[in-house]
C-alpha cells in the first residue's frame, strides 16, 4: 500500500528541516500550539476552544486562573462535607476503642488537670485541651456530638470551605476545653480529680459560628436560638454534663464566626488568620494563667 501524495505546498521544502515535537525530537509533527506555535505531537496536543495546545501553555493558563470561593472565602471544592466526615469517623473510632476496646484510652485523651500517680495538664500535656475531643462518656454521649456534628458540618463546611471549618472545629475544641480547665475547681481533699471528655465544646463552637454566618446571610435565626435555650437548660439542669465547656466553645465559636462572616470581601484572608490567631492566643493565655494559678 502506497501512502497518497502530499498536497502541493505541504510539508517540508529540501531546504527546510521535517518539524519535530519540542518536548519529543524523535516524533515528527506537523501540528503546532494556538498559543506559542512550537510543533507538537498527538500526545502533547490538548483540545481548546480553538485548536490545540501544548501542556507548557495549558499549565499556564491554569496558573492564571483565580480558585472559585465559597460565600464566605473559602475554596469551593465541590459538593460533599469530607472534613466533617474524617472527624466524624476519627472520633466515632476513637470512642469506640475506650468504650468497648482498650481500657485506660480515656484516662490517656480525657482532659485532666492531672490525678495522683497520672500525668495531666499541670504536667505538660496540653495536648488533652484536643484529644479530650475524642472521646466520650458513654454511647449517648457519642451519639448526640456526632448527630450534631453531622447537621451543622453539612451546613457550615459549604460555606467556609474545608480548611476554615477544621480550624474553626479544632479552636473551637481547644476553647471548650480551655473554659472547662479555669472554671471548674478540680481539687478534693488535696487531690485533683476533676476529668472532662467529649467533642461538647467543639460542637458549641459551631453552633455559636451559625449565629453570626446566618445573620450575614439573612437567615432566620429563631430555629438556631430554640436549639441554643434547648442545650442551654440541659446543661445546667442535668447533673454531669460540663456547661463551662459549652459556654466556652460557644463563645470562641462566635467570634471566629463573626470574624470569618464579616471580613472585608478584599482582605478576607488576612482577617480570618487574624481572628483564629487571636482565637488561639486568648485559650493559651488562659490555660498558661490557670496553670499558673494551681501550681502556684
Amino acid at each position: 500500500m502506497t501512502e497518497p501524495p502530499l498536497p502541493a505546498g505541504a510539508g517540508p521544502t529540501p531546504d527546510e528541516a521535517v518539524p519535530t515535537c519540542y518536548r519529543h525530537p524523535d516524533r515528527e509533527t506537523y501540528v503546532r500550539c494556538q498559543r506559542c506555535n512550537r510543533p507538537i505531537c498527538p500526545e502533547c496536543q490538548i483540545p481548546a476552544a480553538v485548536g490545540v495546545q501544548c501542556p507548557d501553555d495549558v499549565r499556564e493558563g491554569n496558573r492564571n486562573v483565580r480558585q472559585a470561593r465559597t460565600t464566605l472565602g473559602g475554596v469551593a471544592r465541590g459538593a460533599g462535607t469530607p472534613v466533617t466526615i474524617a472527624i466524624l469517623a476519627i472520633t466515632v473510632v476513637v470512642s469506640a476503642i475506650d468504650l468497648f476496646g482498650v481500657s485506660g484510652v480515656g484516662d490517656e485523651l480525657a482532659m485532666l488537670p492531672g490525678l495522683p500517680g497520672r500525668f495531666g495538664i499541670l504536667d505538660g500535656q496540653y495536648y488533652r485541651l484536643l484529644s479530650a475531643a475524642l472521646v466520650h462518656g458513654n454511647i449517648i454521649h457519642l451519639a448526640v456530638n456526632m448527630y450534631s456534628l453531622w447537621v451543622l458540618g453539612m451546613q457550615l463546611e459549604p460555606l467556609l470551605g474545608r480548611v476554615r471549618f477544621l480550624a474553626l472545629y479544632v479552636v473551637g475544641a481547644l476553647g471548650g476545653s480551655a473554659a472547662s480547665y479555669a472554671l471548674n475547681y478540680p481539687i478534693v481533699d488535696d487531690r485533683f480529680l476533676f476529668s472532662s471528655v467529649g467533642a461538647s465544646g467543639a460542637i458549641f463552637a459551631l453552633l455559636g459560628a451559625l449565629l453570626p454566618v446566618m445573620r450575614k446571610l439573612q437567615y432566620d435565626l429563631r430555629p438556631l436560638f430554640v436549639l441554643l435555650a434547648i442545650n442551654a437548660f440541659i446543661g445546667f439542669s442535668v447533673s454531669g454534663i460540663d456547661w463551662k465547656a459549652h459556654l466556652g466553645g460557644l463563645l470562641v465559636g462566635m467570634f471566629v464566626g463573626a470574624g470569618l462572616a464579616y471580613a472585608p470581601r478584599e482582605r478576607r484572608r488576612p482577617v480570618h488568620a487574624a481572628v483564629f490567631a487571636v482565637a488561639l492566643v486568648v485559650v493559651a493565655v488562659v490555660v498558661v494563667a490557670r496553670t499558673a494559678q494551681l501550681t502556684g
